[in-house]
């Protein structure tokens, strides 16, 4: 079996654009994958495709060795995670070939029901209320009281944990406040400072989403790289009260993010943003994270998997980062499913009207928990029908133009 054709496809999935490769083969396979950054991911594939066309999908360790020698003068980057959607998309046809799940390759599933947190709770829904009106058909979020009913929403669903980034409702109008990562206003650019507004603002949220969830649903927060250690510090001290599941936080530096989980008793995850294994090793050896976050699309379930093993070494659990599509997802819940070390997987509950139609076999989520099926492969592939019905915007970095 060889393979013949790479080719990309772009999906509008209304917060976001949904960003699909299909490998094709000579024997009729084809192999699926989810990526994300429709802007620049798919160059990079192109780029690699010479390496890989005509040969032999089924032989994962040559194909990741050769890709490997890409990015072994700068480890991560554009060029690991077009790397990871390839050899996702090689692991999807290894797996039909043989007739078995992709988490049989992976040494064969630890869970079949595997726990998922509702992701973005408020944040989506406040940066584009319109079209979660007019076209999802769900509430939009523009006060503290929406937020509340957001978490009466998530507690019915039967999710047993969210997670939300900071928004704040002090001004003339809601917004999100990101701006070490430049989405919504740039306000607080390039200082990224802490004061007293910001730590009120991240109470009041984090407060109306108990007063909806309840008790029983735990609350995660995502300060993503908007602060400096200082500024972590402090954000982490005012929301010990809330006993989080974890602050998360994206630092460079493994010593100085070990000196804010030292610092506080709320627990902290981190390291999405390093890919592979010899990246998150130094913050590993640092002691700087309770929960390691590990994304299986950009550094490829082969990788996460491996990942997730060094990870089990220091003993710290995984929870995987999954800011994606219906694909994206079941391809994460194989990656938690076969992990001993996991924690919880991030899943995307607000999805547009033809989300569940892009699967040709949909995602099933009861009571919190991603429910695996053995099908071959993933277990399902794209309807390539419904993806091209629904070509991805024009907008930057996979978000969309309206935003």
């Amino acid at each position: 079996m060889k393979i013949t054709a790479l080719e990309t496809i772009h999906v509008d999935g209304g917060w976001a654009v949904f960003s699909y490769l299909k490998l094709s083969t000579d024997s009729g396979l084809v192999g699926w994958a989810e990526f994300s950054g429709h802007d620049t991911i798919p160059a990079v594939i192109q780029s690699m495709a010479a390496r890989v066309l005509g040969r032999d999908p089924t032989h994962l360790n040559e194909i990741d060795a050769l890709l490997y020698t890409l990015q072994r003068p700068a480890p991560g980057g554009l060029v690991a995670r077009a790397a990871g959607a390839i050899l996702n998309a090689c692991l999807d046809v290894a797996a039909k070939s043989l007739g078995v799940p992709v988490h049989r390759l992976l040494g064969g599933a630890v869970r079949e029901r595997v726990p998922v947190y509702w992701s973005h709770c408020g944040l989506f829904r406040l940066s584009y209320a319109n079209l979660f009106e007019q076209v999802i058909g769900k509430p939009a979020v523009r006060t503290l009281d929406d937020l509340r009913r957001c978490g009466e929403e998530v507690a019915a669903a039967g999710y047993r944990a969210l997670k939300t980034n900071l928004l704040r409702f002090d001004g003339p109008k809601p917004t999100t406040y990101s701006p070490g990562i430049g989405r919504g206003s740039l306000r607080g650019h390039p200082e990224l400072n802490v004061d007293d507004r910001i730590i009120a603002a991240l109470v009041d949220q984090l407060s109306a989403l108990r007063a909806g969830a309840g008790n029983d649903v735990a609350l995660l927060v995502d300060l993503n790289f908007n602060y400096k250690p200082e500024g972590f510090r402090r954000l982490a001290r005012a929301v010990e009260r809330f006993n989080l599941m974890w602050l998360e936080m994206d630092m460079p530096d493994p010593q100085a993010l070990a000196g804010i989980r030292n610092s506080t008793h709320t627990p902290i995850g981190s390291l999405e943003m390093q890919l592979g294994r010899k990246n998150i090793r130094p913050f590993l050896d640092a002691g700087a994270v309770d929960v390691a976050i590990v994304d299986p699309q950009w550094n490829g379930v082969l990788e996460s998997t491996k990942m997730a093993h060094l990870a089990d070494t220091y003993d710290v659990n995984v929870a995987a980062h999954c800011s994606a599509g219906p694909l994206g997802a079941l391809m994460s819940a194989h990656f938690c499913a076969a992990i001993p070390n996991f924690r919880i997987m991030e899943y995307e509950a607000d999805m547009v009207p033809w989300g569940t139609d892009l699967l040709t076999a949909p995602n099933r989520v009861e009571n919190g928990e991603f429910v695996l099926s053995d099908a071959p492969g993933w277990g399902a592939d794209i309807d390539e029908e419904v993806a091209r019905a629904h070509p991805g915007s024009k907008g930057p970095s996979g978000k969309r133009a309206d935003a």
